[in-house]
């Protein structure tokens, strides 16, 4: 009766993370470019009664008889498949269409160009393309982390530049007043120069290229919160390219990552989740009123 009143509540246990993942993923049901995640279970220890026989002249020999000890939450993963893609039409928004996390974290940008120093230490990653500029017309997320991409590489050709992406990380930097700014396909975030005393008046310039991280392992990353992502042990290191080349996916400017919850997949594990608490809770109310009956025996 004891043995079955802890298994029951290892299931209550087990089942109430369910339920707290399955909440998370429903109150982030519209939060850009979230990831949901699922819970599974595995069997806790187990009491073995009696042990395997085998067999001899006169006997086919015996299975073990075990009895399980109660559940316990084996793994809660992270299902980065795609979310669904939702037009904005605001310039620095961008969904990747593909593979790849963008590059932020906190860093010290330099006063000017060129701006491959003071780079953030702590490199962390996210699908959330809501991005924005600061007053000096950095890249920035929403909660202000530096965008860390690739510079731009000019070549100068008859009738105007030619840009390309660099091998070195860079800030991003689109000069306030910039008019056009749009995002490509290949991750280049380019501008028409509005400044009369630049070099570059009135053309179309390429301010530099976002870059995009891969892992081994994906699943491996850890959840921060605010739709951020950390290398683990078990994620592997990044693997850095820019969009559109290599396996990379491509940037669509103008569009947003959406959250990838199903939400009749959730509402099913919810109602799982709940099922499986109330089975539980019948256990322990049956095994309280066994002792009970044992208890009035005696007496």
């Amino acid at each position: 009766m004891m043995g079955g009143m802890y298994a029951a509540i290892s299931g209550l246990d087990a089942n109430q993370t369910m339920l707290n993942v399955t909440a998370n993923d429903l109150a982030n049901v519209n939060t850009v470019g979230y990831k949901s995640a699922r819970v599974t279970f595995a069997d806790s220890l187990t009491q073995v009664l009696r042990g395997a026989s085998g067999s001899t002249t006169n006997n086919g020999g015996t299975n073990p008889v075990q009895v399980g000890l109660g559940v316990q939450v084996n793994s809660t993963d992270s299902e980065m498949s795609e979310g669904s893609f939702q037009s904005t039409n605001n310039p620095l928004d961008v969904a990747i269409e593909g593979a790849g996390f963008l590059r932020v974290g906190s860093g010290t940008p330099p006063a000017g160009a060129p701006y491959t120093t003071g780079l953030p230490a702590n490199m962390q990653y996210t699908r959330a393309g809501d991005l924005t500029t600061n007053t000096k017309g950095f890249l920035t997320t929403q909660a202000g982390e530096y965008v860390v991409g690739r510079n731009a590489v000019a070549t100068p050709v008859e009738g105007g530049t030619t840009y390309a992406p660099g091998a070195a990380d860079s800030y991003i930097v689109i000069p306030p007043g910039s008019a056009n700014v749009s995002i490509g396909q290949d991750g280049a975030v380019t501008y028409a120069d509005e400044n009369p005393a630049s070099p570059t008046y009135q053309q179309q310039v390429t301010a530099g290229y976002l870059s995009l991280a891969q892992f081994a392992n994906q699943s491996g990353l850890e959840r921060l919160g605010g739709s951020l992502w950390a290398q683990t042990s078990n994620s592997g290191g990044p693997i850095v390219g820019t969009p559109n080349t290599g396996g990379f996916g491509a940037t669509i400017g103008g569009e947003l990552e959406m959250s990838n919850v199903d939400l009749a997949g959730e509402m099913t594990s919810m109602i799982t989740a709940e099922r499986g608490y109330q089975a539980n809770s019948r256990v322990i109310t049956v095994a309280d009123q066994m002792l009970q009956t044992v208890v009035s025996m005696v007496q």
